[in-house]
């Protein structure tokens, strides 16, 4: 009988350990299932669902009228040819004089407050620009107001980073020198609220995976925003300022400014 419980109490115990091992395990996704890579960054699974439950982070930044628009400025849309814009344009309440597209630069319709835009392709439309500047201050205001999820990752340096769907918070400015990826599915969403300027260095990528969509991610930005010489950008710019695309830059969704928009030799896609 001794002989047979000094044998038994260790299997015991042994399976015991086994099995609590096994449970553990089953309740770990790991860092695979974060969906961010990269030293000390936030998981990919945000602070709750999008539209419908269907994604995370969370949910969209509501447009309005300004989704319309690919390009939406209060005094002045400049550009040196030659830029591709492929979306509506539109400038309000400044006069169609302050817009420097031309008809064959613009895949879309340009909207001004009167007959002064670009000939022949202007359209005048007041009201729905008026419209439009005001959906485009109320979706600022909704980015900056959302809880945030993290605050001041990287000290506002964010270059080389892996980010998952959430919504993320700085005191200062934001820097990208070097390439960002933003893993996701196509439902995530990301929030950028900058309380100053976003920079973004030559030639520098916000490269998408998992299916991430540039329609879902927001820099809300309260200074200017400057993109620099080829850098290749992704999202929905909400600057309360100016916004700068530097020569050669691309940018894959919407440039939004409370002053001007400034293209030098640009390709500008509507998402």
């Amino acid at each position: 009988m001794n002989r047979f419980g000094s044998v038994f109490k260790p299997l015991v115990w042994f399976m015991a350990l086994v099995l609590a091992a096994f449970v553990a395990g089953c309740g770990d996704d790991g860092p695979a299932s974060s969906g961010a890579a990269g030293p000390g960054n936030p998981t990919a699974a945000g602070n709750g669902t999008g539209v419908g439950g269907a994604g995370r982070g969370p949910a969209p930044v509501d447009l309005g009228s300004a989704g319309n628009f690919v390009i939406l400025a209060e005094s002045a849309v400049t550009d040196v040819p030659t830029s591709a814009v492929t979306g509506d344009v539109g400038l309000s309440p400044a006069t169609g004089a302050g817009i420097g597209l031309t008809c064959v630069e613009v895949t879309g319709v340009v909207y001004s407050v009167d007959a002064a835009g670009p000939l022949p392709c202007v359209v005048t439309d007041a009201t729905r620009l008026t419209a439009a500047v005001g959906a485009k201050g109320t979706a600022y205001t909704d980015a900056q107001g959302r809880a945030a999820d993290y605050t001041e990752l990287g000290a506002g340096n964010i270059g080389g980073l892996n980010l998952g769907p959430a919504t993320y918070k700085w005191g200062t400015g934001v820097l990208i020198p070097t390439n960002v990826t933003l893993t996701g599915g196509a439902n995530d969403v990301w929030i950028f609220q900058i309380a100053q300027g976003l920079t973004v260095s030559p030639g520098v990528q916000i490269i998408l995976a998992g299916g991430a969509l540039p329609q879902n991610i927001f820099w809300a930005t309260f200074a200017a925003a400057s993109l620099d010489t080829t850098t290749v950008f992704k999202g929905v710019i909400l600057s309360q300022t100016s916004i700068a695309v530097k020569t050669g830059a691309t940018v894959d969704g919407r440039l939004y400014a409370g002053t001007q928009v400034t293209l030098n030799q640009n390709r500008v896609t509507q998402p």
